[in-house]
């Protein structure tokens, strides 16, 4: 179980047998203080969620290149990276949340309120099947037709917007 949960969220076999060793040895330290308010796989989750962020923040850390203010070699563009997204990168997300709000507005109101229910506001399927007033199961098929609903309708914009071809504007001309 702790294998399998740091190989999925970490995406790496590399270091994942000292990382389910973290795992144990948190867990081994943090037993005297365990409540039993809840099970202990899912404080083992928890731990191993923890362990799994902590070696994200390592790799990033690894990632990011050292390099000296005084170095004559780079441009300070590559010393100092804007920490933010560029004009393009922020363009196109909105253009997707764009899309995404135009096709949920596509789905019916129960595939729409469940996607929401679920994803947004994190709604178990019983608390969404109460606050609906619907069966367990006619959720999740709600949501299963949503999410593939959608899924479809952001591809079908993407390949159309591929074929539409980009209008340039005219270039203004001094002569």
């Amino acid at each position: 179980m702790v294998f399998r949960t740091l190989l999925r969220l970490t995406g790496s076999r590399e270091h994942v047998d000292d990382l389910a060793q973290d795992v144990f040895l948190r867990l081994y330290r943090a037993l005297p203080s365990f409540r039993g308010e809840a099970l202990v796989t899912t404080y083992l989750y928890r731990i191993a969620v923890n362990v799994a962020q902590d070696e994200w923040k390592r790799r990033r850390r690894d990632a990011q290149s050292l390099v000296s203010i005084s170095d004559e070699t780079s441009g300070w563009e590559e010393r100092l990276p804007h920490p933010g997204r560029n004009a393009q990168e922020q363009m196109e997300e909105r253009e997707f949340q764009q899309v995404v709000e135009e096709q949920m507005q596509r789905l019916s109101q129960v595939e729409r309120a469940v996607l929401v229910l679920y994803h947004q506001e994190e709604r178990t399927y019983e608390q969404i099947a109460l606050a609906l007033g619907l069966p367990i199961g006619t959720v999740r098929t709600h949501l299963h037709r949503g999410r593939r609903k959608l899924r479809d309708g952001i591809a079908a914009r993407r390949i159309e917007g591929e074929r539409t071809p980009v209008k340039e504007a005219p270039c203004a001309s001094n002569g």
